[in-house]
């Protein structure tokens, strides 16, 4: 389920799951005696969104998602204070990630 700018719930056009405005959310947070909801698992090209007046935030730590969608990172770290920190980071370049060269020819062309 996702967060959306509307009041109460909708449809998920995810096809499952349902979308939640922020009254949703104020009601969860005072319900559970919180402040701010961190979430993830939905892309935000700048590697966070907060939404809500700072009650919720999604996080997305994948870099250039899918090797495709050009979006930056994000971690979110917290102090012994609760002092909340985003470290934003952008994909490594090819030539260092590790992962290895596609071969163009199936070995068993090369026999």
């Amino acid at each position: 389920s996702d967060p959306e700018d509307l009041e109460g719930w909708g449809l998920s056009p995810r096809g499952a799951g349902y979308l939640f405005g922020g009254d949703i959310v104020k009601g969860f947070n005072q319900a559970n005696g919180i402040d701010v909801i961190a979430r993830a698992h939905q892309l935000v090209m700048e590697g966070y969104k907060w939404m809500f007046n700072e009650s919720l935030v999604t996080v997305w730590s994948a870099p250039n998602y899918c090797y495709r969608c050009g979006n930056v990172a994000a971690i979110l770290e917290f102090d012994e204070n609760l002092k909340q920190q985003f470290r934003i980071f952008e994909a490594a370049p090819a030539d260092v990630r590790g992962v290895p060269v596609r071969k163009l020819v199936p070995d068993y062309f090369l026999q």
